[in-house]
């Protein structure tokens, strides 16, 4: 379908106002004012048990603190509101002391039955936490959100003071003090969450225990952040003010940068990226992060894994890292990166004769029926949307399909990836702590952040095998095991290449440290005077 140019210069005019309204309203930065970051999107919500994107975490992590907290250049989990932690039982006993001064933004003391209520929230399955699992290597914690236990007594936490959280392990876990940091298992307010429900997260009724407090909240204009005057830390949080913008249109947040109008750009508009890494101010690091597409298995064509390896076989992801991307991603046919001594799969070669040949035995192409149009699911952003285009046309090219692109915004993406309603999408993983296992995790049967309908018994078991291996080699290769099932054989899913964690930070900004998760407290930055 052809498209007139009166079209174009409309869309022209109306990015002009934009701009100039914005310009308007944002006042260029100055040293000592408030720290003003493009978030992406507007937040789904700012409930520390349900959100599982990073531009809520970056949110929810300045408003809340958990037992622990990261350290914003190692990433190391150190002491939070927990002022010190006592590990015994050989490794399966943890006894968390709660500092006195730790409080809610009312004043109240946070103490340890705070957490108690929290992640007996998160539990049950009524909330709906898709990352409820991180609480199953806590005693007794899958049962009960499983529904085999309905008595929360029996899983292993405990309060025996208002000081003292006492956590049981059913099994090792190396990482568990990371998840202490993560925000699943951060504490919420219970007279808030049961006064105001789902209302809860908005100004006014919002109770938090973190460094800041939420002052303002204009959807798809802005969320506002003031400096708690009750945080146990607060003399080394030197910020006043963050102002969190929502576009998820990166060429506005890229002019608004420029004009100086913002601190930070934590994604680049891919039109600009040669531009951007000639800037003193551009920076570039390893991400432990993977871009991927989700198949629905429950939805033809994409339930049958030959069509789903087919289309696997088919993409050429190096031209898409050097064409679209500009070189800043690695091209990748598997999914977890290199983490903590654990080397991926190489996964499927690329192979067009070979993809062909697999629809065929599928019934599909000459001989057989048509494939029917498979629809790429993607959230608004620029970047996506070139990645998206991309693919189409490979798949057009090599398989002759056709193929639709439906974008939506961050809340109906994200719903629409929760209830199935896609046959493709986008999509993108963070590691959450250094451990192979946060990439592996999350596609069990009936996992919170599966969102695929994808389920294989084999799978399920070697996960279950490698949280119980004490043998640091043999969970390795288990790990191994679980991603050539993934990457390989049943395909629920399609790697396209590994992140690159990229963005604009301005020479004012103290405290921003790259890392290899991309996590950048708001706590420990300031501004120069």
């Amino acid at each position: 379908m052809s498209i007139p140019r009166s079209f174009f210069r409309a869309q022209w005019l109306a990015a002009v106002l934009i701009l100039a309204a914005l310009a308007t309203r944002w006042p260029a930065v100055a040293a000592g004012s408030s720290f003003v970051f493009n978030n992406g999107a507007e937040p789904e919500t700012l409930d520390p048990a349900l959100i599982t994107g990073v531009l809520e975490m970056r949110v929810v992590d300045a408003l809340f603190e958990g037992l622990m907290r990261y350290h914003p250049e190692t990433l190391a989990p150190e002491p939070a509101v927990a002022e010190r932690c006592e590990m015994g039982g050989n490794g399966l006993l943890y006894t968390f002391h709660l500092r006195k001064d730790a409080l809610w933004s009312d004043g109240q003391r946070v103490i340890s039955g705070d957490f108690l209520y929290s992640w007996r929230r998160v539990l049950t399955p009524a909330t709906a936490a898709p990352y409820a699992y991180q609480l199953y290597p806590v005693a007794g914690a899958e049962d009960f959100h499983k529904g085999r236990n309905s008595d929360f007594s029996t899983v292993g936490v405990s309060a025996p003071d208002e000081a003292t959280l006492v956590v049981r392990l059913a099994r090792p876990c190396p990482y568990f003090l990371d998840l202490a940091a993560f925000p699943t298992l951060y504490p919420v307010p219970r007279g808030a969450v049961e006064k105001h429900g789902d209302r809860w997260v908005r100004p006014g009724n919002l109770v938090s225990n973190g460094a800041f407090t939420l002052t303002d909240w204009k959807p798809r204009e802005r969320i506002e952040l003031a400096r708690g005057a009750n945080y146990w830390d607060r003399a080394s949080v030197k910020l006043e003010k963050v102002v969190a913008l929502p576009y998820d249109e990166l060429e506005t947040a890229y002019k608004l940068y420029s004009d100086g109008k913002i601190h930070w750009l934590a994604d680049l508009p891919p039109a600009r990226l040669e531009e951007a890494r000639l800037r003193p101010d551009f920076y570039i690091a390893p991400y432990l992060g993977t871009y991927f597409y989700r198949f629905n298995v429950k939805r033809a064509p994409c339930d049958d894994a030959r069509v789903r390896k087919a289309l696997s076989l088919a993409v050429d992801r190096r031209l898409i890292t050097e064409h679209v991307l500009k070189g800043m991603g690695q091209p990748a046919t598997w999914f977890c990166p290199p983490v903590s001594g654990y080397e991926p799969v190489p996964g499927l070669t690329p192979n067009r004769e070979e993809a062909r040949k697999l629809l065929a035995q599928a019934g599909y192409g000459p001989g057989g029926k048509a494939l029917p149009e498979i629809e790429i699911l993607y959230n608004t952003s620029e970047s996506h949307k070139a990645v998206a285009e991309a693919l189409a046309q490979q798949w057009s090219e090599a398989l002759g399909l056709r193929v639709s692109l439906r974008n939506t915004e961050w809340k109906i993406y994200l719903s629409d990836m929760d209830t199935l309603n896609y046959q493709v999408c986008r999509a993108g993983w963070i590691g959450d702590y250094n451990d192979p296992n946060t990439f592996f995790d999350m596609w069990v049967t009936g996992g919170g952040n599966n969102r695929t309908g994808w389920s294989n018994p084999r799978y399920d078991e070697l996960l279950a095998q490698s949280q119980r291996e004490p043998d640091r080699a043999r969970r390795l290769e288990l790990f191994r095991a679980m991603e050539r099932i993934l990457v390989e054989d049943e395909l629920p899913i399609l790697p396209l290449y590994i992140y690159v964690n990229k963005g604009l930070i301005r020479d004012e900004v103290r405290g921003f440290h790259t890392n290899i998760r991309g996590v950048h407290p708001l706590r420990a930055l300031s501004l120069a005077d």
